[in-house]
């Protein structure tokens, strides 16, 4: 590995020299940016994994394992000899089609960085190499860079969750939330089809024959919604709605989309089971209910040890205080934390517009970031497994 000199240093000696790597982490951002990357065009996707792991080897002295997985290119590096104790995990697909970079190139001035995917989460991506290269011994970090999360990890769920389950701690690369906070909390998601059946008749002649499936998505959606709570911060939105093929005819089918999101486990349980109950309204109707929980949430007792190293880190870092966000949003930290591996989500780039036209990252936080995670890789292996909070 690259001799580096990042940990050398203490306290704000440190973030100086963090500093002093900025501009080689801008290009890196850059080179990495350049390759468009969406989730469903695969050749891109495996484009983009030729440049991060080019990237990547660079700083780390070593290629990665390249795993092709439903035809998705996704990157695994390992260090030392033995189990993996800390995974490092982020993604290098973004929401972002190919030509994105004509009308949104990448550029660094005036104090931000800007590019399709710069902040979810490609300097994540660079922070992460920079940070590994700096440890003395990386042995027993796994870095895990999946190309498929902007679609809900499809192929890279059970290769993410294989990696998690012998670790003390996943680090989360995604960007910061409002203001640099650290993700301390995600909530949960599940989705359902609700599909209705009725009877068509003459809208005209003969209605009272019908059985009117967009009344009843109606009545449906109305039992869907009241199963909010706002108290507890569960969301339960009606989504995509479908009925009927013509004016002149009550419909015999009808269909809609439920987005449930919850802050507990025992929320998305309690919505999942009453979706599935659902009865009808109207004589003669049937309603179906398929789907369910796939992510289950990011609870703040999964992040609460490894966010108190964190914010230790700061101090000593000199860094302002460390704030904890709860954000409705998943990630790839909700499938490592269901399974009762301490995570803690966030660790990347500080900006705004993920996803957006103005998605952009703060220069000026980059070098409190990158010092962040540097120190905080070195504390987690320097720790004994007994003194994890699991």
């Amino acid at each position: 590995m690259p001799e580096n000199t990042l940990l050398r240093a203490d306290g704000p000696a440190l973030l100086e020299s963090a500093t002093a790597r900025l501009p080689r982490l801008i290009g890196d951002v850059g080179r990495l940016v350049a390759v468009e990357s969406p989730s469903s065009d695969l050749a891109a996707v495996a484009r983009s994994a030729d440049t991060v792991a080019a990237v990547g080897a660079a700083h780390l002295g070593a290629p990665p394992e390249r795993l092709m997985l439903d035809g998705r290119t996704h990157l695994r590096w390992r260090f030392g000899p033995g189990p993996s104790r800390v995974l490092v995990l982020g993604h290098h697909d973004t929401v972002w089609p190919v030509g994105s970079l004509a009308v949104h190139p990448f550029s660094a001035g005036d104090g931000t960085l800007r590019g399709p995917g710069c902040l979810d989460m490609k300097t994540g991506l660079a922070m992460a190499f920079d940070a590994l290269a700096a440890l003395a011994d990386p042995s027993g970090v796994c870095l895990l860079v999946t190309g498929d999360e902007e679609l809900g990890s499809p192929s890279s769920r059970a290769l993410i969750e294989e990696e998690a389950a012998g670790c003390d701690a996943v680090l989360v690369l995604e960007a910061a939330a409002g203001g640099g906070a650290l993700k301390v909390e995600r909530k949960g998601r599940a989705g359902h089809t609700i599909t209705i059946a009725g009877r068509a008749a003459h809208a005209g002649l003969e209605p009272e024959k019908g059985v009117n499936a967009g009344v009843e998505l109606a009545h449906q959606v109305l039992a869907c919604t009241a199963l909010a709570d706002e108290g507890e911060g569960t969301t339960v939105t009606a989504s995509l709605l479908a009925a009927g093929t013509s004016i002149n005819t009550v419909p015999d089918a009808a269909s809609f989309t439920v987005d449930v999101r919850a802050r507990s486990r025992a929320e998305l349980e309690r919505v999942d089971r009453a979706v599935h109950g659902l009865r009808p309204r109207l004589p003669g109707a049937r309603v179906t209910a398929e789907g369910g929980v796939d992510r289950m949430p990011l609870e703040r007792s999964a992040s609460a040890d490894l966010f108190a190293l964190a914010a230790d880190a700061a101090r000593t870092l000199g860094l302002p205080a460390l704030r904890g966000a709860a954000v409705g949003g998943g990630s790839d930290g909700n499938l490592t934390a269901a399974l009762g591996v301490p995570t803690l989500d966030g660790l990347g780039a500080v900006g705004d517009g993920a996803h957006a036209a103005h998605e952009h990252v703060l220069l000026d936080e980059l070098p409190g970031r990158l010092a962040l995670l540097a120190v905080l890789l070195d504390r987690l292996l320097r720790r004994t497994p007994t003194e994890v909070t699991r």
